[in-house]
């Protein structure tokens, strides 16, 4: 549910009372714990809090126009959400890992997508391991893993492929040989791309 607020006071502004406080609760934490070269503002209709373009001049692959995000903070539908981009954006600390952990040290009940961490009240969330979580990661750090992730997946900083000799990616884990009837399945997805690719 993305908001057409133009200012993070326009977007708390417009929350009913009880999640405008726990929304306000998280940010705090946020605010509290976050590297200097990030910067805090409304990005896809939530608060966001990404690495400005004088920092990181590409952006973000997906839309270049766009600060590269980091975080956000969001009131939807059925639920309120945290987005923790350095969780997904994995690197050698594993982040992922370690969030999850401390996570359940708190006896708290972790409801998480990739990096979306719901709650349905204040209560819900475990602000701490948050605070950590965004203090662990100052911009170098997350530009860092985010160029890893890009050329992990054969992609430059603008997200187009690397030409033959251009920066390696580190070398992916093996598969599992998949079923026969996957196999083929899957070559004759490729076929079929590359004949719509042509027209």
């Amino acid at each position: 549910m993305q908001s057409k607020a133009r200012t993070v006071a326009e977007y708390l502004a417009s929350l009913p009372t009880d999640r405008r406080a726990a929304i306000e609760a998280v940010r705090k934490v946020i605010l509290r714990n976050l590297d200097a070269d990030y910067e805090e503002g409304m990005q896809y209709g939530m608060i966001g809090y990404y690495v400005p373009h004088r920092v990181f001049p590409p952006g973000y692959h997906c839309s270049p126009d766009q600060p590269l995000p980091f975080a956000a903070l969001a009131s939807q539908k059925n639920h309120m959400a945290v987005y923790l981009m350095g969780v997904y954006v994995d690197g050698e600390d594993n982040e992922s890992q370690w969030f999850r952990k401390a996570w359940a040290k708190t006896g708290k009940k972790l409801d998480m997508g990739k990096c979306c961490v719901r709650f349905k009240k204040l209560e819900d969330i475990a602000l701490d391991v948050v605070g950590e979580s965004v203090r662990r990661l100052p911009a170098k750090k997350y530009i860092g893993y985010y160029a890893q992730n890009l050329a992990a997946s054969g992609r430059g900083l603008d997200g187009k492929k690397l030409k033959a000799g251009g920066a390696k990616a580190p070398a992916a884990k093996p598969k599992a040989p998949a079923k026969k009837g996957a196999a083929k399945k899957a070559v004759a997805t490729q076929k079929t791309a590359k004949k719509t690719a042509k027209k």
